[in-house]
């Protein structure tokens, strides 16, 4: 058998040629198109259903929320695990599924099922799918920084500090959310970017309860009015002058003067305002923890998560470009400052792997030296080696296996085995 294989490897030398360069070439392209991890992500196919109910105690929450959304998973074809944790206004229901499942199908079924509850769960409750990650997926962090308030290390461009506005956390949180958040999910690979610490920023309306009384209105009164003026109305088009106008009217409530000119109610002509009846006033809402940096007081951060089964390396990098994108956006004195890179760590595991894999080639080929006492016959046998390898990166891309410090070290081990 052999015998037949090496008289038709020379006898077929242009195809054996011709076959060695191919899989060259295709184990070149599958190495550079690898997705590159330090470690591998072994975590199955998951689902995660999180519900936030503002108020409601554990014990409400399990019975109105987390109970039914159970009852509605159970059967989902291909679950293999479902289980919940319920807390003080929070619902999470995870749903596992088996290895060979689809992560977008099984979204798919979970959605169905869950829009098929959703009309029993109580009216003022908000939530749904988690971003498809895995507990591998924090790949990158940073905090925003306002530079004049000593926290950071970058400078200002030669400026004064005490000409640069100061940016509260309130305002950075608000900058964090609505500028930089945005921006981030753009990026491939990026599955969600979490927002951490700070302030969220709200319009507050404190009732008094004084003037409620003195002026006969309710509680429920001020709350009708307020969701009753927050809105735009459209209306019909007006045909002029072989011109179409456009009728609609503005109602959207824009800041607190808006919200302060709200009529609550008219007596004897003249409206009482919100104003009349309460304060309006910036505010935040209820804080659950805090994030603090170096000891220096809070911080507000970002939490970039992979999308799973994306290129790390790939990620990082194309959130990096974004962020540089973003430093003609930010207002003057505001920095982003990057303290969690995963590349740093993906770049020494596969830097230690590389290393062994060539050492372990160049100790392959001393030994075939000694032991053949032939230089020639050594690289002969010698070149097997690196076709070895390349046919590995084939195999791992067809089966979708990363690039790891596992699987790296296999094949350094495998090499010294042959």
């Amino acid at each position: 058998m052999i015998a037949a294989l090496l008289r038709f490897s020379l006898v077929q030398r242009v195809m054996i040629l011709l076959v060695t360069l191919g899989i060259s070439a295709a184990g070149f392209w599958s190495f550079k198109t690898l997705p590159i991890d330090a470690f591998p992500d072994i975590s199955a196919p998951q689902v995660q259903v999180i519900i936030k109910a503002n108020g409601m105690s554990p014990s409400e929450v399990e019975q109105r929320i987390t109970f039914p959304i159970e009852m509605e998973m159970q059967g989902i074809p291909g679950q293999t695990v479902l289980r919940s944790t319920t807390k003080y206004a929070l619902s999470v229901i995870v749903i596992d599924f088996e290895d060979d499942m689809d992560i977008y199908l099984a979204r798919n079924l979970v959605t169905e099922r869950l829009n098929q509850v959703w009309a029993s769960l109580p009216a003022d409750i908000e939530g749904g799918l988690a971003p498809i990650t895995t507990p591998l997926g924090e790949i990158f962090m940073y905090r925003i920084i306002s530079q004049n308030d000593g926290m950071g290390t970058g400078g200002n461009g030669g400026k004064d500090q005490d000409n640069v506005k100061h940016y509260s956390n309130q305002e950075l949180r608000t900058l964090q959310d609505w500028v930089i958040r945005p921006h981030l999910r753009k990026v491939d690979g990026v599955a969600d970017v979490n927002s951490l610490g700070g302030e969220v920023r709200t319009y507050e309306v404190v009732i008094k309860p004084k003037e409620l009384v003195k002026h006969g209105i309710s509680v429920d009164e001020v709350e009708h009015a307020l969701m009753e003026s927050n809105r735009n109305a459209g209306g019909d088009r007006i045909n002029k002058n072989d011109e179409v106008l456009l009728v609609r009217t503005v109602g959207k409530l824009n800041g607190i003067k808006d919200i302060r000119d709200v009529a609550v109610r008219t007596r004897y002509g003249k409206p009482i305002h919100v104003h009349d009846v309460a304060d309006v006033r910036v505010g935040s809402m209820t804080r659950y923890g805090a994030v603090t940096a170096d000891g220096e007081g809070e911080a507000v951060t970002g939490l970039v998560l992979l999308r799973k089964g994306a290129n790390s390396l790939k990620t990082v990098a194309g959130t990096k470009e974004a962020l540089e994108e973003l430093k003609s956006i930010l207002p003057e004195g505001v920095v982003i400052e990057s303290f969690y890179d995963r590349t740093d760590l993906i770049t020494k595991a596969v830097w230690t792997v590389e290393k062994a894999l060539g050492e372990a080639v160049i100790l392959v080929l001393l030994v075939l030296i000694i032991m053949l006492g032939d230089i020639r016959s050594a690289l002969t046998v010698a070149l097997i080696l690196p076709l070895t390898v390349l046919f590995t990166f084939i195999m791992m891309k067809l089966f979708n296996v990363s690039a790891n410090l596992m699987s790296l070290g296999g094949l350094a081990i495998a090499i010294g085995i042959l």
